[in-house]
């Protein structure tokens, strides 16, 4: 497989015309400038490629088919990597929901479009900035389907078509017999049969799966036709998963949320099956709705001019180290997968892997340019569209993780992820002390050698022989929280 080289709360207003807008959208885009660059080089002749982005909830990065996964069902996401360009070290800058999604739409950190919890919503003007509206005003025909994820009003007005939902949803809705995805399926194919070669469109189909049933004693609940998938043999139980390698966390993680979480999915070995079998199960059932949507593409003539590009909001603790959500800066809860299949892509960027660090604050960035469509400065992501078309940009040796939502088992943190180092830095975490009964810093911090403890067991933030490391890493976290404001 060819490789690239790697480097270390106001409501939405309701009734406006479409006209009235485009004009709010182009004057803010014009106002706040555009990126150079940044537009994908599109031949004046060339017509405007459909975008179709899926956005699966709670998918890490190891729990499909063609990352290397052999449990688990994924043909026609293995089919896409196989066709188009794997993005291997992608992560999420924040690992949770609503901020994930927020900064998806928006191409930017947390600490600018101040989504950190789910009653916020993203105010007009910041809307005005995603990459939907930007389609929208470049005249792309636009849809949403499925979980919105962000607080406020459903923004039904922002979209030709919208069929969204606040909250996270059920897979059974009272008085519905259909899973869910597959409703999510029905309503991506109304949309895209009333697209035609005239006009390009941009799909956005945000699902639930895999995302758990909170508060629900069956917290993963597939299609019933997918009940006898996967039993026959064993989920794999990662290395980690010990109350050895748990007994080893600070105090407040193995008191967290996600250690109760942990009780609820995967306490015994028997729930741990149930758990990850049925996690498997509705991953499986995504990827037959991409298979549907493909089809759909295919049997309309859309096929051969339509990017697909499929990702998750963020990673998912499958037991390691006695976890379960995320949240946390751990590989598993802030890895993602990342395909984007381009079928105007010459033969040489077919079944390629990228293993240049890609982000979630760049897919807005990276949508926007495909579509030749003017990017806001007020983007803070990067568009992948170089590194899609093989070339050898500047990239990224690092980058800046944050995770600033309230709750009081789940710790704030920030940090740095480089390719070989991580530094987490848990805000309001008293640091360790020494044998002196001094403290060792004035909050609790982390330090992984990833090249040499790719698991992240040794914490070397209090070792004395990586002082250096750690105030380098210390620097670079201060550097980059700056810069994401």
């Amino acid at each position: 497989m060819p490789r690239t080289h790697s480097s270390d709360r106001p409501s939405r207003p309701g009734g406006r015309s479409a006209r009235l807008v485009l004009a709010v959208c182009a004057l803010l885009v014009l106002r706040d400038g555009t990126q150079a660059g940044e537009k994908a080089r599109v031949g004046e002749d060339a017509p405007r490629p459909n975008i179709v982005l899926l956005v699966v909830d709670d998918l890490r990065y190891d729990t499909l088919g063609y990352a290397g996964n052999a449990v688990v069902k994924t043909p026609n996401v293995d089919r896409l990597a196989r066709d188009g360009v794997s993005f291997s070290n992608t992560f999420c800058t924040t690992s949770i929901c609503a901020t994930s999604r927020a900064t998806i739409l928006t191409g930017q950190y947390a600490r600018r479009h101040g989504i950190h919890e789910f009653r916020t919503p993203l105010s007009e003007a910041a809307f005005a900035r995603t990459f939907p509206a930007l389609l929208r005003a470049a005249g792309y025909r636009t849809g949403f389907v499925g979980k919105w994820g962000i607080g406020g009003a459903l923004p039904r007005s922002e979209y030709d078509f919208f069929k969204g939902f606040s909250g996270q949803g059920r897979y059974f809705q009272k008085g519905r017999a259909q899973h869910l995805t597959r409703v999510l399926e029905s309503q991506s194919l109304e949309f895209l049969e009333g697209c035609d070669e005239g006009k390009p469109f941009c799909l956005q189909i945000s699902f639930k799966a895999a995302h758990c049933q909170d508060g629900d004693a069956w917290p993963f609940q597939p299609d019933s036709k997918y009940e006898q998938l996967y039993s026959d043999g064993s989920a794999p139980v990662p290395e980690i998963a010990t109350d050895e390698i748990f007994r080893t966390l600070p105090e407040f993680l193995r008191d967290s949320e996600a250690r109760r979480r942990w009780h609820v999915r995967f306490k015994t070995p028997e729930l741990y099956q149930k758990s990850v079998k049925d996690y498997y199960r509705l991953i499986t059932g995504v990827d037959e709705a991409l298979g549907k949507l493909v089809a759909k593409l295919e049997s309309k003539g859309l096929a051969g001019n339509t990017v697909i590009v499929f990702t998750s909001d963020n990673g998912f603790y499958l037991g390691e180290r006695g976890l379960a959500g995320k949240w946390f800066m751990h590989e598993e809860s802030i890895r993602l997968p990342l395909v984007i299949h381009d079928p105007r892509a010459p033969r040489s960027r077919r079944g390629v892997e990228v293993t240049e660090m890609a982000l979630t604050v760049d897919l807005a960035p990276t949508l926007a340019a495909l579509a030749g469509a003017p990017t806001p400065k007020s983007m803070q992501g990067r568009s992948l569209v170089p590194l899609l078309r093989g070339e050898d940009p500047e990239w990224r040796d690092g980058w800046f993780y944050e995770h600033l939502f309230r709750h009081k088992r789940i710790p704030r943190s920030e940090g740095v992820r480089t390719a070989t180092w991580k530094y987490v830095n848990f805000l309001d975490m008293p640091a360790p002390r020494n044998d002196e009964g001094q403290p060792l810093g004035t909050s609790y911090e982390q330090l992984y050698d990833l090249a040499g403890d790719p698991s992240e067991l040794r914490n070397l933030a209090y070792d004395p022989k990586h002082r250096g490391d750690l105030e380098r890493l210390r620097a670079r976290w201060r550097s980059l929280q700056e810069g994401a404001r």
